[in-house]
């Protein structure tokens, strides 16, 4: 066939499979809305916790089933004997890093992000280093920490649950600081947590719990159409990233803690806190929340789509446990671990910490600071 033909085939696959998963994601919410409209989570079982324990729930209202959700938590809080929870909503201009604080300061003794993974971020923002545990309720596209904290995806009411009756887990929290260009960042998270002006040259923290990276990643974050997010959910992001196949290799400089600079040609350099993405990848198997290091991979292809498929079939391999080393590789991803790096790219870069781009930069370095955050998971 010609490639003429190959495009078409190519893309009436791609329709079929949109076309699927518009009918999947219309089914789920259907369950979602029958799930809401019914009984609320059985009582808790005696876990051992002090009765009595006061939650707040910090929801982004742009969010499907919100309303729905506050009379749901609102009912099984009442059946298991809780105080009136605390219903906090994130506004535009700040996403949650204030309204997790306030409750933490009226005594929260459970604060629980209700939304995507910049809600999450958000309420992390302000709850790293207080003590405070997080619960989480994923309402998001990528569902990020969820995922990688095996919290239900899917069933927020089954999230809630364990968010009331899990047990307490510390994990490491990411930062990423931008050393050149903070001025031209947007990352109303950051803003939100200092006093500093928005537009301030001063270097400021960018916090990630589970992925930071520049270059093609970042590059198809930016370029993903919303409205086909909110239709498709995660398989936007592959769509999105055909259009980048063909874009430049990176020249990159690379600082591990104290070593010397390394000098690499990457398509993306990723900082991770841990490794599972949406559809099933595992692009970090090493990644664990609470060693106190962050994984570093560097993705890099050569020879057009024949490089893509090879790099493919390398995430899909060490996903369940295989390695590739042979040399000469046109498609590889390579990881070492550091608890600090220092990225430099000549011109700048698209950033992304957790799927939210902050901006261009030409200079970030990242660090680690374990054990900061306290996370609600199952026990």
């Amino acid at each position: 066939m010609s490639w003429v033909a190959w495009v078409a085939v190519v893309a009436g696959a791609l329709a079929l499979v949109a076309v699927g998963l518009g009918l999947w994601v219309w089914r789920q919410q259907r369950r979602l809305g029958a799930r809401l409209a019914g009984p609320a989570p059985a009582p808790a079982a005696d876990t051992g916790r002090p009765a009595g324990q006061l939650v707040a729930f910090v929801a982004n209202p742009s969010k499907p089933d919100v309303v729905e959700l506050r009379a749901a938590v609102r009912k099984a809080a009442s059946e298991q004997y809780l105080p009136e929870p605390m219903w906090l909503e994130t506004t535009v201009e700040d996403p949650g890093v204030g309204q997790a604080r306030s409750a933490v300061e009226s005594g929260a003794d459970l604060v629980v992000a209700v939304g995507g993974d910049g809600t999450v971020r958000a309420v992390a923002e302000a709850l790293a280093g207080t003590g405070v545990p997080m619960g989480l309720m994923p309402l998001g596209t990528g569902n990020l920490l969820a995922r990688n904290l095996d919290v239900p995806i899917s069933d927020p009411l089954a999230a809630l649950q364990l968010a009331l009756d899990g047990t307490d887990k510390p994990i490491d929290v990411g930062w990423l600081r931008v050393e050149r260009w903070e001025s031209q960042m947007d990352d109303d998270i950051a803003e939100a947590a200092d006093d500093l002006p928005d537009d301030t040259d001063k270097p400021r923290d960018h916090i990630f719990l589970v992925i930071a990276g520049l270059g093609f990643d970042a590059a198809m974050v930016a370029d993903t159409d919303d409205g086909l997010k909110a239709k498709v959910g995660w398989i936007a992001y592959f769509m999105a990233g055909v259009r980048h196949l063909h874009g430049r290799r990176l020249r990159v400089r690379l600082t591990l803690d104290d070593e010397p600079v390394q000098q690499l040609r990457a398509r993306s350099l990723l900082v991770g806190n841990c490794g599972k993405l949406p559809g099933g990848i595992t692009l970090l198997p090493d990644a664990v929340l609470d060693d106190g290091v962050l994984d570093i991979a560097s993705i890099d292809t050569r020879g057009g789509i024949a490089g893509w498929a090879q790099l493919f079939g390398e995430v899909v391999l060490q996903g369940v446990g295989v390695r590739n080393e042979a040399p000469g590789k046109i498609g590889r991803i390579d990881h070492t671990r550091a608890r600090s790096a220092r990225i430099e790219v000549a011109g700048g870069e698209h950033v992304q910490v957790d799927g939210d781009i902050v901006g261009r930069a030409s200079v970030i370095t990242a660090r680690v600071d374990p054990g900061a955050l306290v996370v609600r998971v199952a026990r």
